[in-house]
């Protein structure tokens, strides 16, 4: 199961020699698979492993002991959409999946997360709170856990109660058992945060209807509020408590530098301090918990994730992990309690995701996620970025084919979704396969991106269609100037928002690309928002959030959402379009797609659609995202 991380280097070396006379003639069904290999988990004593397989055409949970590598239990996945593995101990393991639904007296399909224990010892499997048995019916989101009792027989999960208030509770791991309400809330209770002695210390609380944000503490049998704030929707939030439990770890702008920080506010009073974790060139984006709300250490944002901890020696060890192979970026997945063995995703240089060991000082190769993709055919990845009109910087990644010629190139522009997201410099499925096929791939982090800076994210406040749009437009001239893009030769492509900016792309700037592809996207941005106003209400947190983003802190007009829905412009349009689309999509509902293919035909343009059965927002099946990548690879052939 195992082989050491210097015999894996011998073999990289080995192929990189041999690469100059190789081709490689990769089926496009290998990069639209999901990972073989991935949810990767230790026990807290590390002897046990947990994973999902994709192998072979199935879809299951697998558990070995890792020294002896036998096999302890399987669990068929069938439809579900497995979401996270998580021991409890060598007893039991926590499976959390969502499946898309329609809820009973609930309009519409829905995501619906559960957890389910697992019995190691028996396989005996059980949903651990289900609606309708002892808490409401109509929740979507019933798989989340906070921690687990002392003695491992039971975990702490929030949910609504029939009365519609949001409680704690406490259930059983062994066997299905009526949920017993460990701590109750409040109709607006969001959160709740416990100590190593299990007991509920904080919560927190958003009223949308009267825009209050509240941290309170329970003192003496009481609940007493030690912040609160007006605000239309949460632009701060709490990961948990500091090791010595007397403080609430905030998350926040850090002053001057307009980056995220945390900071740490106290219990007593609700006094924050100066910033715990904080840098002035990168932003933090997550937080490292153990099984209670004890915070450990952080994420910090940009093309390479970074990590720092409250302990020196983790940071040390991480540093020197970081520190042996330069070229790759290490994602930490899983560790046992102290931290001895450390699970790491392995991307970059010639790597095509690998699971790593981290044990004694010592790196030893786990497993390969994507073994039909040759480690000498992942392309290069690469930090760049270019000066758009107005002088903003705009950092890009720039995906480059395996013995590219020199010259201009066949380019694809691949924009983000989010759009408050960044991409990052690991194995991403769709950018190697255009590389594969002889492209070059720019990714630009365009204003309204996260990861460089809070000031560059507000900077695409209102402007989707208008400077977002101009960004991606100077991507290419930026580009096409340094000698490295072929302008008679690039498509846009883009998922969720870059479904969209590849929309904006065809109408907007019609002359500029051969051809454009949609996958999960937007077409037209002021029916976007009424879908979201009737799933989650006028005045939600959520509305209130893309009204600012859309509107720049005003509410925009219906008249102003038109005018950046490339719906409305389809007569510009001059490229072959490709449409796909999720069926079941509850993020950007597949009437977007639906509607702008109606569009597009009445207007007499060239456009495909392609309708994903099922499927939803990520294209989680992996029958779904190989049906997505022929369709792309069939278009792109014909059209670039």
């Amino acid at each position: 199961m195992m082989r050491t991380i210097l015999l894996a280097a011998a073999l990289l070396l080995t192929s990189t020699l041999a690469f100059a006379k190789t081709v490689f003639d990769i089926p496009v069904e290998h990069y639209g698979a999901l990972p073989e290999k991935s949810l990767v988990s230790l026990s807290r004593s590390g002897d046990l492993i947990a994973y999902r397989d994709t192998s072979g055409g199935d879809d299951k949970v697998v558990v070995l002991n890792l020294s002896t590598g036998k096999h302890v239990t399987s669990l068929a996945l069938g439809e579900v959409k497995p979401n996270s593995l998580r021991f409890v101990d060598d007893n039991y393991l926590i499976l959390v999946v969502s499946d898309n639904k329609r809820l009973y007296r609930v309009r519409g399909r829905h995501d619906v997360s559960a957890a389910y224990s697992i019995n190691l010892k028996t396989g005996d499997l059980h949903q651990l709170l289900t609606p309708g048995y002892g808490i409401h019916s109509s929740q979507t989101n019933v798989g989340r856990i906070i921690a687990a009792s002392k003695d491992g027989r039971y975990v702490y999960m929030p949910a609504y109660a029939d009365d519609g208030r949001y409680h704690l509770y406490r259930v059983d791991l062994e066997k299905r058992r009526r949920p017993v309400a460990h701590q109750k809330g409040t109709p607006d209770t969001i959160n709740f945060f416990m100590n190593r002695d299990r007991e509920v210390v904080a919560r927190e609380r958003f009223d949308s209807k009267r825009d209050e944000h509240k941290i309170q503490v329970r003192r003496d049998g009481k609940w007493k509020t030690i912040f609160e704030e007006e605000t239309a929707w949460i632009y701060r939030s709490y990961a948990g408590l500091t090791p010595d439990e007397e403080h609430l770890v905030m998350f926040a702008v850090l002053g001057d530098t307009n980056h995220t920080a945390y900071y740490a506010m106290r219990l007593s009073d609700g006094h924050v301090g100066e910033p715990m974790f904080s840098s002035s060139e990168k932003s933090v984006v997550g937080a490292f918990q153990t099984d209670t709300s004890e915070v450990e250490g952080v994420i910090y944002s940009g093309f390479k994730p970074d990590y720092e901890f409250f302990d020196k020696k983790l940071m040390a060890r991480f540093k020197g992990i970081s520190q042996a192979l330069p070229n790759n970026i290490f994602t930490i997945v899983s560790a046992t309690p102290d931290w001895s063995k450390i699970v790491l995703l392995m991307e970059g240089e010639q790597s095509s995701g690998d699971y790593i060991l981290y044990e004694n000082g010592s790196l030893d190769l786990l497993t390969m996620s994507r073994p039909g993709i040759p480690r000498e055919a992942v392309a290069s990845v690469k930090s760049d970025g270019f000066v758009a009109r107005d002088g903003l910087s705009i950092p890009t990644l720039l995906t480059t084919p395996v013995n590219a010629s020199e010259g201009p190139l066949p380019t694809i522009l691949l924009p983000h979704g989010g759009p408050e997201s960044h991409d990052q410099m690991g194995f991403y499925w769709l950018s190697q396969y255009f590389s594969n096929q002889g492209y070059l791939v720019i990714q630009p982090q365009f204003r309204g991106s996260t990861g460089f800076g809070v000031d560059h994210v507000l900077k695409g406040r209102g402007e989707w269609g208008k400077k977002m749009q101009d960004d991606l437009t100077d991507a290419v001239a930026a580009y096409a100037e340094r000698g490295l893009v072929d302008e008679d030769r690039v498509c846009i492509v883009g998922i969720s928002y870059g479904g969209y900016a590849a929309l904006a792309g065809a109408t907007f700037t019609p002359d500029l690309y051969k051809c454009a592809i949609s996958v999960n996207g937007i077409g037209d941005v002021y029916d976007m928002l009424q879908a979201d106003k009737r799933d989650y209400g006028s005045r939600s947190g959520v509305v209130a959030y893309w009204e600012d983003v859309l509107g720049n802190h005003e509410t925009p007009s219906r008249k102003a959402l038109r005018k950046i829905s490339p719906m409305q412009f389809v007569e510009q349009v001059k490229a072959p379009v490709l449409l796909i689309h999720g069926q079941h999509d509850s993020i950007v509902k597949v009437d977007q797609s639906r509607d702008m293919h109606k569009a597009l035909k009445s207007a007499e343009k060239d456009v495909t659609y392609v309708e994903l059965k099922a499927g939803d927002h990520n294209m989680s099946k992996g029958e779904n995202r190989i049906k997505a990548l022929v369709a792309i690879d069939s278009f792109i052939k014909e059209h670039l």
